[in-house]
């Protein structure tokens, strides 16, 4: 396991993370939809365009300034100046703790820095806000595989599967970690 924030906890994958609270009925309507049919849909490609759907609607944060601030952090990242990046996301964070995308936005900066446990604290909030932020789960099942602990891991690409349950190389994941951990109890 990734080592942990003092006084935080990683999520583990077997520990559902409720929504929160704040998250209004109205903003969730939309996303509720569209991952009730990726969950349904069984075409990859018709599963594809359903989570670019539901990862456009989760990049709007409703705040021009929370979203600008996004915005300029995608640009010093392709800028290669992490350091503005993560002051620009620092920012979201505070602005609006409960927009799940810049706390996804800041795990995967940390992680492209090579600070998994700063990413896995940061999945841990994303997950709080949004349990079925299946880029998150993927980022969790990634940094599990690297650590070595394939059995989270599997069980971070199962939930990530029953979220987003067409998408082929999540199956695969799941498939080599499946044998990989079989094959080790033999």
């Amino acid at each position: 396991m990734p080592p942990m924030v003092s006084g935080q906890q990683s999520p583990t994958p077997e520990s559902p993370v409720p929504e929160s609270a704040d998250t209004t009925a109205q903003a969730q309507k939309p996303l509720d939809k569209l991952f009730e049919a990726l969950k349904r849909e069984p075409n990859a490609e018709k599963a594809r365009n359903i989570a670019h759907q539901i990862i456009a609607e989760m990049n709007d944060s409703g705040s021009p300034t929370v979203n600008l601030l996004m915005q300029w952090s995608a640009d010093a990242i392709k800028k290669k100046n992490n350091a503005a990046a993560l002051d620009f996301l620092d920012r979201v964070t505070l602005i609006d703790p409960d927009y799940a995308e810049g706390w996804n936005r800041r795990a995967t900066l940390h992680y492209a820095m090579g600070d998994s446990r700063k990413s896995m604290a940061d999945i841990a909030e994303v997950l709080k806000r949004e349990p079925r932020h299946f880029g998150a789960l993927a980022g969790m099942a990634a940094i599990l595989t690297e650590a070595g602990d394939d059995q989270l891991a599997l069980k971070a690409w199962e939930r990530y599967l029953d979220v987003y349950p067409a998408d082929k190389d999540a199956q695969e994941a799941v498939d080599k970690l499946s044998e990989k951990i079989a094959g080790s109890r033999t």
